[in-house]
């Protein structure tokens, strides 16, 4: 009985280890997504839509080191003097560890920032966790790297 049980597991950890696997590969082409919209939303300055996508309790770090919560992030958003007019994502890799993942890519950015223009390629980390059957980002730091 107990070789059966055996053979039964070790014919059955390949399956399990593709779903797995399957799984994991859906969730960081979902989380990927997310991140599009993220940037999107941002130089639309959707704050609903970016609302929906942040944790309550985000943690934001700047690419100047100052540290923002949601509610100031979002609020930067509403000040007229800054905005995006170009923004891409560019090598973004996600990270799948059971409802929590990662994701590492570069934000290459130009707009103006309190009256005055800017160009940016910033190295950014996400954490996203998955939680009430959805993924939300809960904590964000950029670093700034050269052109």
């Amino acid at each position: 009985m107990r070789s059966s049980l055996f053979l039964l597991v070790l014919l059955a950890a390949p399956w399990a280890a593709a779903q797995d696997s399957s799984n994991a590969s859906a969730n960081e082409t979902r989380i990927l997504a997310l991140e599009n919209a993220w940037g999107q939303a941002e130089k639309l300055h959707d704050v609903k839509a970016l609302d929906g996508l942040l944790d309550n309790a985000l943690v934001y770090i700047r690419y100047n080191g100052a540290v923002w919560t949601k509610a100031e992030y979002l609020a930067s958003l509403n000040d007229r003097t800054s905005h995006e007019a170009d923004a891409v994502n560019e090598n973004m890799n996600a990270h799948v560890y059971g409802d929590a993942a990662l994701v590492t890519g570069i934000y290459r950015v130009k707009g103006v920032e309190k009256g005055t223009s800017y160009s940016r390629r910033e190295r950014f980390i996400d954490a996203w966790v998955h939680k009430d059957g959805g993924w939300i980002c809960v904590s964000s730091q950029v670093t700034l790297i050269g052109h």
